[in-house]
C-alpha cells in the first residue's frame, strides 16, 4: 500500500503543471475553499479534531484553504491551483498563463479577482450574484465552474474521505484527468504524463 500511494503521487504530481494556456472563448473563473488538513501527518501542529467537525473561526478564514479554479465553458479544459491566501496578486499569478487576447473571462463580486484581472486587461464580465441573479444578459454567469468546485468536494470529501492539504494540487490534477477524458481515464494517461507529455489541456 506505501508503495502504491508513493508511486500514484509521483505520476500526480507529473500532472499538476499541464494547466491551458492562452485559451479563446468564455472562461469562469471562482474560488472555493478547503478544510486544512494534516491527514496522514506524523507531527500535527494542532489538536486532532473529528472528521466534518466545524473549522475553528471559519468566518474569519481559518483553517480554509482557497483553490482558485477556471473552468473554461464548453470544453473539459480546467486550470487550477492551491492558494496560500486569495489575494489579487496570487491570482493573477495563477489565470495569467491562462487568459489571451481571445479569452472573456466570467468572474463573480470577488474582490481579489476583479483586481487581479484589472491587471491582466483582459475583457470581464463580473456578475455580483447576490445582487444581479446567477445569469447576466443571459450568457454571463460562473456557475460552470461552481458545478466543478461541487463533483470535486462531493469526490474528495466523500469518497476519499478528505485530503491531506500538502497534496490538494495532486488531487486537483486528477480531477482535471478524470474531467479531459469523459469516457474514462486509463492507467497509461498517468504513465504517459508522468514521462513528461502532456495529454491533457492542450
Amino acid at each position: 500500500l506505501g508503495t502504491a500511494f508513493r508511486l500514484r503521487h509521483r505520476f500526480l504530481k507529473a500532472v499538476v503543471g499541464h494547466q491551458p494556456t492562452a485559451v479563446t472563448g468564455l472562461v469562469e473563473a471562482d474560488e472555493t475553499y478547503f478544510r486544512e488538513s494534516q491527514k496522514g501527518s506524523r507531527k500535527m501542529t494542532r489538536p486532532p479534531r473529528s472528521r466534518g467537525g466545524k473549522a475553528a473561526d471559519a468566518g474569519a478564514g481559518k483553517d480554509l484553504v482557497p483553490v482558485l479554479i477556471a473552468k473554461v465553458r464548453g470544453s473539459q479544459a480546467v486550470a487550477d491551483k492551491t492558494l496560500t491566501a486569495m489575494t489579487a496578486d496570487q491570482a493573477e499569478e495563477m489565470l495569467r498563463p491562462l487568459v489571451g487576447p481571445d479569452t472573456l473571462l466570467c468572474i463573480d463580486g470577488s474582490g481579489a479577482l476583479r483586481k487581479a484581472t484589472a491587471k491582466l486587461g483582459v475583457t470581464t464580465k463580473s456578475i455580483a450574484v447576490s445582487y444581479n441573479g446567477r445569469v447576466s444578459e443571459g450568457v454571463y454567469h460562473v456557475q460552470t465552474v461552481n458545478n466543478y468546485h461541487e463533483r470535486l468536494k462531493t469526490w474528495t470529501n466523500r469518497q476519499l474521505r478528505g485530503v491531506a492539504t500538502k497534496y490538494l494540487d495532486h488531487y486537483l490534477a486528477w480531477m482535471r484527468m478524470w474531467e479531459w477524458f469523459k469516457d474514462g481515464v486509463k492507467s497509461e494517461h498517468f504513465i504517459v504524463s508522468g514521462l513528461g507529455q502532456q495529454v491533457i489541456n492542450r
